[in-house]
C-alpha cells in the first residue's frame, strides 16, 4: 500500500511538468521488464524491492533488451552494497525516496540527456568504494592519456564498447583494451568505479555533455 501511495504521489507531481510524460506503470519487476520492452521509454524509474523480480534483476534484463532506456533507482536503501549492485546491473542514476521532489525531476531530466545522476549520499558511498579500490603503496599520480579520458567520458555517458569504437573510429577490441587498462590504472573493478573516479577528478560532470 505504501508503494502505491508513493507512486501515486510521484505520478501526480511529474504530470505537472510538460517534459515528463509517464507512459507506463507497474508494481512488480516482471511487468516492468515487459513494459519497457514494449514502450522503450527514455528513462525507467524503479525501486529495488519489488515482487516477482527484484530491481537488480529487472535492471539487468532491461539493459540487455533495451539498452537505450536509462535506469534511475529510487529507493529507501542507502547502503554501499545496494548502490554498487544496481550500478553494476546497469543503473545510470541512484536517488533516495527521501529526496525532494524537485531533485527527482532533476535526476530524470539528467538521465534523459544521457548523463548519470547520483544523489549526494550515493555519490559519497561511491567515493568511499573507489577510494578503497584505488591502488595503495604508490604515491605516483595516475596518468591517463587524452584517448583514455575520451573513453572514460563516453563510458560515463553509457556508451557501449561498440558505440565508443564507432564514435572514435577504433576497433571494438581496441576500445576494450583501453577500458581494461583504465580500470587497472585507477584501481576500479566496475563501471561504478570509473564513473566515480571521473566525477571526483573532474573528467566528467553532470554539465559535461550539456
Amino acid at each position: 500500500r505504501s508503494h502505491a501511495v508513493f507512486r501515486a504521489g510521484l505520478r501526480s507531481f511529474l504530470e505537472k511538468y510538460g517534459d515528463c510524460k509517464i507512459v507506463g506503470e507497474t508494481n512488480n519487476g516482471e511487468d516492468l521488464v515487459e513494459i519497457v520492452r514494449s514502450l522503450a521509454p527514455d528513462v525507467v524509474v524503479t525501486d529495488i524491492d519489488m515482487p516477482r523480480k527484484s530491481g537488480i534483476d529487472a535492471a539487468t534484463d532491461i539493459c540487455k533488451w533495451n539498452p537505450a532506456s536509462r535506469i534511475l533507482i529510487l529507493s529507501v536503501h542507502a547502503s554501499q552494497q545496494h548502490i554498487i549492485n544496481m550500478v553494476d546491473a546497469g543503473a545510470l542514476g541512484y536517488i533516495l525516496k527521501s529526496s525532494d521532489a524537485e531533485e527527482i525531476v532533476e535526476a530524470i531530466r539528467t538521465l534523459a540527456h544521457h548523463k548519470p545522476y547520483f544523489c549526494k549520499v550515493a555519490t559519497e558511498k561511491l567515493t568511499e568504494i573507489i577510494s578503497r579500490q584505488l591502488k595503495v603503496g604508490t604515491k605516483e599520480p595516475i596518468h591517463l592519456s587524452a584517448r583514455e579520458k575520451e573513453i572514460i567520458v563516453l563510458i560515463c555517458a553509457e556508451y557501449t564498447s561498440k558505440a565508443i569504437a564507432h564514435t572514435l573510429h577504433l576497433s571494438k577490441r581496441t576500445v576494450e583494451g583501453h577500458r581494461t587498462r583504465i580500470m587497472d590504472k585507477i584501481g576500479a573493478k566496475s563501471v561504478a568505479g570509473i564513473i566515480t573516479y571521473a566525477i571526483e577528478n573532474g573528467i566528467y560532470s553532470r554539465e559535461f555533455a550539456s
